[in-house]
């Protein structure tokens, strides 16, 4: 059998509340294909959010490991796991997380200048893929909540990644202008190769997925 794009063996996660130790995720066990659209559903405080950022390298599991084609993440320094995300993962949240002093075309190219990539046409090219190239001197403050996050989903496909972890992409977005991002997310998806995981409470979105995955008490099934 391949190896696959992305594995979690028997991930587990706690969080301490005072003396106490809250148990988020325990044992989750996935593999994910190059290509894949993968959602994830779950009640709020279920572990979706957690399980992403596992995924993406941003938390150390407790116990468990993740595999990014067959090489274990946790043999990773920490600058060795900041140059791997930076290289093969790209994140889109529910915030946005746009710079507001900078423009539309600024947050796209900011991560990718600060690694010495001076290539701003694929940033402009990329605002032109969602819609926004002729937004690209407009700051944040100057876009609305569907428009921001558009830039966010260039911002996230600037380095090229193999992978999209969206985290409640549309969580802060009416449902119309919600469905087209996942419109987009789903179309760039496709016609660039990558492989999207995507954390969302709503049903309808979660459907949409080649893979439907359930987060629920901790442990992840399919449904």
């Amino acid at each position: 059998m391949s190896k696959p794009l992305l594995e979690a063996q028997g991930l587990a996660k706690s969080y301490r509340m005072g003396p106490n130790a809250v148990p988020v995720l325990r044992g989750i066990d996935l593999r994910l294909e190059a290509g894949t659209f993968a959602t994830v559903r779950g009640a709020s405080g279920s572990g979706k959010s957690t399980l992403l950022q596992l995924l993406g390298g941003l938390q150390r599991p407790d116990a468990g490991r993740v595999f990014w084609r067959g090489e274990a993440l946790d043999g990773y320094s920490r600058g060795k796991l900041a140059e791997w995300r930076g290289r093969h993962v790209g994140f889109i949240f529910q915030s946005y997380q746009l710079l507001p002093e900078f423009s539309a075309l600024e947050n796209v190219q900011i991560a990718a200048s600060l690694r010495g990539d001076r290539d701003w046409a694929r940033s402009q090219a990329l605002l032109d893929r969602v819609g926004l190239g002729d937004r690209a001197a407009h700051r944040p403050g100057e876009l609305s909540g569907g428009e921001q996050q558009r830039v966010a989903v260039a911002r996230a496909l600037r380095n090229d990644p193999e992978i999209i972890l969206a985290d409640e992409p549309t969580g802060n977005l009416d449902r119309e202008t919600g469905a087209r991002i996942i419109d987009l997310l789903e179309r760039l998806g496709r016609e660039e190769g990558k492989t999207l995981i995507l954390v969302t409470h709503d049903e309808g979105i979660a459907a949409r997925g080649e893979r439907r995955l359930v987060v629920t008490a901790g442990s992840l099934s399919e449904g």
